[in-house]
């Protein structure tokens, strides 16, 4: 069931004044990202094909992802005219994939696709929050609180589902850990960097994943502050079985956010030397 709906946003407020180049660019990307929601509800719906209550919840998720990404794809369309928000994401869709056709999941566990699951609301909603404070612009404020909010949710969703298949499959401390830590490390794959590709370069041009990653990730990173940090650490070590909002919690976190600095200054440097080029052949096929 959603939580609010796309007619009720007050896209009236719309100030274009207020829109900053390199946040449009970065909602942009998550807009296709978000609205393909659907294909992994399909995917869970396989791994857990004999939980109907799971494959319900899974079904109300893909609804409000997919919202997520109409909503930021409508501001977009408001904040660049020229830009068309259906047609990136048929061009993000006609190459980026990820495997439907499964009978187990990936992480080897029903508790692990789980965990992972719960990583991946941590970092949107850590990120829609932190883009929600990065804005000026009041539409795309309210529209990432909102979406923030959401996250949080299904944040919360996954884990009592994890913490229901916890029973059955006795996962360890650190098989958790190693697998949260490894999704975490996943957002640098080609989902995000392919999005910002779509949604962001002329058809001419070629893909290039580190150069697109490290646009998507220089802007992003940007937007994060200390606090941001420490709340999606909590969310990390609560899911793996640490206290959240210990001295260890807020040790790891400092160090996160000075490797986050590092990072975005690394990728600052990739993206400035790879410039754009004319693509040779066809868009490649991606699977995530």
């Amino acid at each position: 069931m959603k939580h609010w709906r796309i007619e009720d946003v007050a896209w009236d407020r719309f100030e274009p004044a207020r829109v900053d180049p390199d946040v449009l660019r970065i909602v942009k990307a998550a807009s296709v990202v978000e609205r393909n929601g659907v294909d992994y509800a399909a995917y869970l719906k396989n791994v857990f094909t004999d939980d109907p209550a799971f494959q319900a919840a899974s079904d109300n998720w893909a609804v409000e992802e997919v919202q997520h990404g109409d909503a930021l794809g409508h501001w977009a369309m408001l904040a660049d005219g020229t830009w068309n928000y259906p047609a990136a994401f048929e061009r993000y869709r006609s190459s980026y994939h990820i495997p439907i056709e499964v009978d187990a999941s990936v992480r080897g566990s029903r508790t692990g696709e789980l965990i992972a699951r719960c990583m991946v609301e941590t970092g949107t909603s850590s990120f829609y929050t932190a883009l929600a404070d990065a804005t000026d612009e009041p539409v795309l404020k309210l529209i990432c609180k909102q979406i923030a909010a959401d996250e949080y949710r299904h944040f919360k969703l996954f884990y009592d589902h994890m913490h229901r298949y916890l029973k059955r499959e006795r996962l360890g401390v650190l098989s958790r850990a190693r697998i949260a830590l490894g999704r975490v490390t996943e957002s640098e794959d080609d989902e995000l960097a392919y999005a910002y590709h779509c949604t962001n370069e002329p058809e001419g041009v070629a893909y290039d994943h580190q150069r697109c990653i490290a646009a998507y990730m220089t802007r992003t990173m940007g937007c994060y502050r200390r606090h941001h940090i420490d709340r999606a650490m909590g969310m990390m070590f609560k899911t793996i079985g640490f206290t959240p909002r210990g001295r260890v919690s807020r040790g790891v976190s400092r160090l996160a956010f000075a490797a986050m600095r590092r990072r975005g200054v690394r990728f600052a440097r990739i993206a400035a030397a790879r410039p754009p080029v004319a693509a040779a052949n066809r868009e490649p096929a991606l699977a995530g």
